[in-house]
């Protein structure tokens, strides 16, 4: 199963509701809301700096992601960045294809 990273930021009042919810309820929320696509929720830490929580998933496909996205973003408490994550072996697979390309201008 694909696995996402997930960099999330609180807005004033998603950080409102974690004061009030705690972090526990929030990894259960994060649980949950993985779950209902069918996916599996691997790590999830709150951090300092750029992102305020840190979330690794499992996740059956990018449509399922965007689902998740689209989902966190419309609450209006958080801000996501997701990038899809590749294992050594999907990126040595990766390097045995050739893609061709013609740069602009070429």
């Amino acid at each position: 199963m694909p696995k996402y990273l997930l960099e999330v930021s609180y807005t004033a009042e998603g950080a409102k509701g974690l004061k009030k919810d705690g972090g526990s309820k929030r990894r259960a929320a994060a649980q949950a809301a993985v779950e209902s696509v069918g996916g599996k929720l691997e790590s999830m830490y709150f951090a300092f700096g750029q992102y305020d929580v840190i979330v690794i998933v499992d996740i059956p496909d990018a449509a399922s992601a965007a689902a998740c996205a689209v989902n966190l973003a419309a609450s209006g408490s958080v801000t996501c960045k997701t990038t899809v994550l590749l294992t050594p072996e999907e990126v040595d697979a990766a390097m045995k294809k050739t893609a061709t390309y013609t740069a602009p201008g070429q």
